[in-house]
């Protein structure tokens, strides 16, 4: 009886949130919140679901710490790369492989769990991946030398991917096609608030005990995500899907996906912004420390700040797709992007403005690239519904590829200076501006039978 007045009382809360217009994030988030709890309206719940979904407020916070996982792992160390060069005594270069290694890990894990889940199902695929996550990160933490070290962030990457890539298809499964890039941007918010403390929390925990106290860190956060999995994700993809979703002909969906000249000009769009932002988290740590001689506590600041603007980005977009619709915001973000990376390059070279132009540039760098992940991991999700977990994983795995091969491009440059930094996000900006023209031109062409 208690149960039933509580549903009673929700289904009335759902409709009210339903029928009142988006006038605000909170309506937003009531609505789609309410639409994982109460899978029987068909307007924004699709009939697929496998399971019933318990706590949606939870379930939707939980899946952003998931997606979280990677980028935490990336940023919680950063303030520690210049001191682990000099415990190591190596150079800045090798440091920033442990960066590389770590993207072409999580790009390797994304391509295989893609496919994986599609097959045999997001839940089980999730929870080896996350528990994978768990012993390397312990590993990480008792490195002996650089390269191990380096080999070894290459495993925690294969686990992590799991987690971000299935979380991202476990919420997509949930929600209309209508309603999930709105989820999606307000779970990246979600997913943002970790980088958000990551590099603050990192220093700190630098001057506690090292870079190896935030490996230890990230394994404890590695066996909490293993638990909550077991014990709170549902199965959202249900067996039907799995039969359709045979393992090869999953895999085989990579080939058609990038024959498709409109997926390759997504790709292209949110791959080079995530390349962009990847350059800035790899060289910013030597660029403000060591030229700029800002204290590692205080870049944590600093890369907060950017975090801020990747959440309004975000935000900003949740509130403005269902109006404007996906190829504007996309077209208008890329154009943003491009103009700030060229400024960028044009601090970097020249010096003008010093860094707190720099700083200004590479906010708006890194806060369009929420915009433009979102919107183009929709429109490819929704093109090849399907195949959503290969498409999801194709584009992550694009994206993290790109993303090593800036920083294998900005190690290879670096010489103690911002040009390095500069010239690789400028070159990103302007492939960004040719994906842009690209999907401007074949947006709307019917998928090939």
């Amino acid at each position: 009886m208690y149960r039933t007045a509580i549903s009673a009382l929700a289904t009335r809360a759902y409709t009210r949130a339903y029928n009142r217009p988006l006038r605000s994030s909170r309506s937003l988030a009531a609505r789609s919140l309410f639409a994982l709890s109460y899978p029987s309206y068909p307007v924004t719940m699709p009939a697929h679901l496998a399971t019933p979904v318990g706590n949606a407020r939870r379930l939707l916070y939980l899946l952003g710490a998931l997606a979280a996982c990677g980028p935490l792992s990336i940023d919680m160390y950063l303030p520690a790369l210049p001191s682990m060069a000099a415990q190591f005594g190596v150079a800045e270069g090798l440091a920033q492989a442990t960066l590389t290694t770590f993207l072409v890990g999580f790009s390797v894990g994304m391509l295989l769990y893609g496919p994986l889940s599609d097959a045999y199902g997001r839940r089980p695929v999730l929870l080896a991946g996350v528990i994978l996550y768990a012993a390397a990160s312990l590993c990480c933490m008792l490195a002996p030398t650089i390269l191990s070290l380096a080999s070894l962030r290459f495993v925690q990457a294969l686990g992590a991917g799991a987690a971000s890539v299935l979380a991202r298809a476990i919420a997509r499964d949930a929600h209309a096609p209508a309603d999930a890039a709105r989820v999606l941007s307000f779970l990246q918010i979600v997913t943002s608030v970790g980088p958000l403390l990551a590099p603050l929390i990192g220093g700190q925990l630098l001057l506690l005990g090292g870079w190896r106290a935030v490996f230890a860190a990230l394994t404890a956060y590695g066996v909490l995500s293993a638990v909550l999995v077991a014990r709170r994700i549902p199965e959202t993809w249900p067996r039907a899907k799995r039969r359709q979703a045979a393992l090869a002909h999953s895999f085989l969906a990579y080939g058609r996906l990038l024959a498709d000249p409109t997926v390759l000009a997504y790709l292209l769009c949110g791959g080079m912004s995530f390349a962009a932002m990847f350059a800035y988290i790899a060289g910013t740590p030597f660029v403000y420390i060591d030229y700029y001689h800002v204290s590692p506590q205080r870049y944590g600041f600093f890369f907060a700040a950017n975090i801020v603007g990747l959440v309004g980005g975000n935000f900003l977009n949740a509130r403005c797709v269902g109006r404007l619709g996906t190829l504007t915001l996309i077209s208008w973000a890329s154009a943003i992007a491009c103009g700030a990376a060229l400024l960028t390059g044009l601090a970097c070279l020249t010096g003008w403005g010093g860094l707190p132009l720099l700083a200004t540039a590479l906010f708006f760098v890194v806060g369009t690239t929420g915009i433009l992940g979102a919107n183009c991991v929709t429109e490819l999700m929704h093109r090849y519904p399907h195949n959503a977990g290969a498409a999801a994983a194709l584009f992550g795995a694009v994206q993290f590829g790109l993303g090593a091969l800036s920083g294998s491009v900005l190690g290879l440059l670096s010489n103690g200076t911002p040009l390095a930094l500069g010239g690789v996000i400028a070159a990103c900006g302007i492939c960004m501006l040719v994906g842009r023209g690209l999907l401007r031109r074949l947006h709307g062409r019917p998928v090939k039978a």
